[in-house]
């Protein structure tokens, strides 16, 4: 045991607070105060009992507790001091302020408490010091990034954005504090109801006279204890203006391919039977012409499929009873019908649509999903009607998302291209429109928009 600690201290004290009882006793009990009162008795004839042994303890009681009081006090004030210090600094961390230090200079159990409580602080202000400069950094970084950032709090008003939202929502003008819903209630529906979602889209709206292309992403988390949600929009416009370059340098390189590979035996067999001719060798000259014939009609095949993209015919749109609709559908593939059938007509091209479906429901079922989780589902919403097709496969990542409806793009070693694609065509053909989503519990929903009736289309 150290001298110095409030252990050694507090020895010390306890044994001088023993010592001075001792005395005060020895005092009261045998010497002076007994002599003392003897002589008073003698020599001035004042008649004053010597104290009793209760008395004696009463009179001891009386010097010792004021002096057990200032022991006390010797051992009790460093430790209020060293309290209140610990609670100014503990005030002073709870606002954010950790430059508060302690002066107090001890060698025992405080000053140990003491000095591992300024380290403490040193530390929490280096660690701000450097949190301060990586949120500069970042607010630098956020701030001048061209996809534009909105995070709201749980009653919908905004917490932060960046310049890009600004001038993508309020001409340039700060968002903060503003409702972000009534801040684009006038704003184009798509992009409204992509907002009102809780998953990634891929939308187009009209802006400065010429369509632009978002891709939404959306988050929702919890920011010091309270709900959040952050939403970046991505314009994607000359991203997919560039893949759609980038996707037809792909078909010339795919159609060159295949044209190299079927006119040139073309040529050599073409070769080959006028030599068998010149020769007089008629009897092989059938089975040249045959193999010239298969591959005219695989050249054909091939380039039928591209035509048939690039010369879609206009939709005819009628009045389609769903139940005859989707019982022909369910002839050419499987699904499981989630909700219930809506009451009104849809109105649309029957063989279009159909076409989009089945390969909507095909894709489906080659992305893994079990075949009870591929669901077709039908919401009439204000004047529109949303087919959804869903899978329960792996989904999308954003980079897929983002190109999935370009012509010729396919994540599938032998696909062409042109599913996505065709839909997205024949969609926009019916004054609709084509969106995909991951969802929340895992898949890939793909939603289908057209007018309900031909009077919105």
């Amino acid at each position: 045991m150290r001298l110095r600690s409030l252990e050694g201290r507090l020895a010390v004290l306890l044994a001088f607070a023993a010592l001075m009882g001792a005395l005060v006793y020895i005092g009261v009990t045998s010497w002076p105060l007994p002599q003392t009162l003897k002589w008073l008795h003698t020599a001035l004839t004042l008649d004053i009992p010597p104290p009793t042994q209760a008395g004696g303890i009463i009179i001891c009681a009386i010097i010792l507790l004021p002096l057990c009081w200032w022991l006390g006090h010797i051992v009790m004030e460093p430790v209020k001091r060293l309290l209140r210090a610990l609670e100014s600094a503990v005030a002073s961390y709870r606002d954010g302020d950790f430059s508060i230090s302690i002066a107090l200079n001890r060698r025992d159990e405080l000053g140990d408490l003491i000095r591992v409580h300024n380290e403490l602080g040193q530390t929490l202000r280096e660690q701000r010091q450097n949190l301060a400069q990586r949120e500069l950094l970042l607010d630098t970084v956020v701030q001048n990034t061209p996809v534009a950032l909105v995070l709201t709090d749980s009653s919908g008003r905004v917490a932060y954005a960046n310049i890009a939202a600004r001038h993508l929502f309020n001409e340039g003008r700060s968002l903060n504090g503003l409702h972000f819903g009534t801040l684009i209630e006038n704003s184009p529906e798509a992009l409204r109801k992509a907002t009102e979602g809780t998953e990634d889209a891929l939308f187009s709206v009209e802006m400065d006279g010429s369509e632009e292309t978002f891709h939404l992403s959306q988050r929702a988390f919890r920011l010091q204890g309270r709900p959040h949600r952050l939403q970046l929009f991505r314009r994607m416009t000359r991203e997919l203006s560039r893949q759609e370059v980038a996707a037809w340098k792909r078909v010339i390189r795919v159609v060159s391919h295949e044209l190299n590979n079927s006119l040139a035996p073309i040529s050599s067999l073409a070769h080959s039977g006028a030599e068998l001719a010149r020769r007089g060798d008629v009897q092989r000259l059938p089975g040249v012409f045959a193999t010239i014939g298969e591959r005219a009609r695989h050249l054909h095949g091939f380039i039928d499929g591209y035509a048939r993209f690039a010369k879609l015919p206009a939709p005819r749109p009628v009045a389609i009873e769903w139940q005859p609709f989707l019982d022909g559908l369910a002839l050419h593939c499987r699904f499981q019908l989630s909700g219930e059938i809506p009451p009104q007509p849809g109105w649309f091209d029957p063989v279009q649509i159909e076409q989009v479906l089945i390969n909507l429901i095909k894709n489906a079922h080659e992305s893994g999903s079990a075949p009870e989780g591929v669901t077709l589902a039908l919401h009439p919403v204000g004047h529109e009607l949303r087919i959804e097709v869903g899978d329960r496969g792996p989904g999308m990542s954003e980079a897929v998302l983002a190109q999935a409806l370009l012509p010729f793009y396919s994540t599938k070693r032998s696909g062409t291209g042109l599913g996505l694609a065709l839909a997205r065509e024949i969609s926009e053909a019916h004054g609709g429109r084509i969106a995909l989503a991951n969802r929340e519990d895992g898949g890939l929903r793909v939603t289908l928009a057209l007018p309900l009736t031909a009077t919105s289309a």
